[in-house]
């Protein structure tokens, strides 16, 4: 009954939000874009990103034995094999800095090393390659490629700087694990497994595939035209996966995880979506701090108008491919080319709905590192770019 009371609560506050009547309010001010941000990413963010997240975060945290995550990406893992599949993986989600940390915290709690969970955590939204695809048609080529081996770079070497600096903590923390570590005996294959892992994935991939930003008859726009028929087709496979291959229990518990993440991350979520457009408000919209004082702080290339953009960047929410166009108007507004990168580099892989929940995950000290990582390096990134292109 108690759990019962949370979810209608969890639930009265996403209707709430879903149904907020903005357009009935005669002002607009920091507080309603704030609230405007709030609806609006309940709208498009929740039900078909982060709840399908919930659900292969849980089903990654029952399903898939400790053993098995700690073999690929614990401690004693082949480093090489680790930090490939961690920073590539963005090729593969196509998810905003928010929808990819149900699935850091399912293979953070199974026992994956800090190095790799959080090269993981940048790739996951950093690495989309429609994103990138868009950011050189429509920004040049130039930025395109910076933006994709910086993104590859990135992720590889924050998670190696992760590892190194907590390496005392991880060893700590392993040798912890290794009391509670034991063999689950497997009920299906790994090629089950596998599959019912990418049925839910091509779920989360195909039906958040956004519309092209341009007239395009390419492949992008095609898969476009069909995503929904591709989407239910996932989510059927997966429903005859889960009949075949899972008991009841199974089911039961899977379910039950999804919601421990549920009610992890989301409040969370939602207090740093309103609290960022309280602040810098929603695209074409002002916040408490003035479009004019960023469009002004980012131009050329000096070491403050890329620290500004990292930093900028890096606290302000960006759904999937919305920092394509974003950028597009502060650069015919005078940004320049190196802090348009570092913009690039960090505005996707953080946002401050996101450090609220990282902070829960995996403690103040590692989120802040973590973080300063992100705008460090996204500003020497930009500094380096912007005198390579001039």
């Amino acid at each position: 009954m108690k759990e019962g009371k949370k979810f209608l609560l969890m639930a009265a506050v996403f209707a709430g939000c879903f149904f907020l009547p903005v357009e009935l309010l005669t002002f607009r001010n920091p507080l309603f874009e704030s609230l405007a941000l709030v609806r609006w990413y309940a709208r498009e963010h929740v039900l078909l990103c982060l709840v399908p997240a919930f659900f292969i975060a849980g089903a990654i945290s029952v399903f898939v034995s400790q053993a098995s995550v700690i073999k690929y990406f614990g401690a004693k893992a082949n480093k090489l094999l680790a930090y490939s599949v961690a920073s590539v993986s963005g090729t593969i989600l196509a998810v905003c800095s928010c929808t990819v940390l149900p699935l850091f915290s399912g293979i953070y709690k199974r026992g994956a090393g800090l190095g790799p969970a959080t090269a993981f955590l940048y790739s996951g939204p950093a690495i989309n390659v429609l994103a990138i695809i868009m950011t050189a048609r429509i920004l040049g080529w130039q930025l395109g490629l910076a933006r994709a081996v910086g993104a590859v770079v990135f992720s590889v070497v924050i998670g190696l700087l992760m590892h190194l600096i907590f390496i005392k903590e991880e060893r700590l923390r392993k040798t912890d694990g290794d009391l509670i570590t034991g063999e689950v005996k497997e009920t299906r294959t790994l090629l089950q497994n596998a599959a019912y892992f990418a049925s839910m994935v091509g779920f989360l991939v195909f039906a958040n595939w956004a519309r092209p930003q341009t007239v395009d008859s390419g492949l992008w726009a095609r898969i476009f035209a069909v995503k929904w028929y591709l989407a239910i087709g996932f989510l059927g496979v997966t429903g005859v996966m889960l009949f075949k291959w899972f008991n009841k229990d199974e089911i039961k518990e899977w379910t039950r995880s999804a919601w421990t993440f549920a009610k992890q991350i989301m409040p969370l979520l939602l207090i740093g979506v309103a609290v960022a457009g309280l602040l810098l408000g929603r695209p074409g919209y002002e916040g408490l701090i003035p479009s004019w004082v960023i469009k002004k702080a980012v131009g050329g290339n000096s070491l403050l108008a890329n620290f500004f953009a990292s930093f900028s960047g890096a606290f302000m929410y960006f759904a999937t491919l919305t920092e394509v166009p974003i950028l597009q108007g502060l650069i015919g507004s005078g940004m320049g080319k190196g802090p348009s990168l570092a913009l690039l580099l960090a505005g996707p892989a953080l946002s401050l709905p996101s450090m609220l929940v990282i902070r829960g995950i995996i403690g103040t000290k590692k989120t802040v590192v973590y973080v300063s990582l992100v705008i460090i390096m996204a500003t020497l990134s930009g500094i380096l770019f912007g005198a390579i292109v001039k």
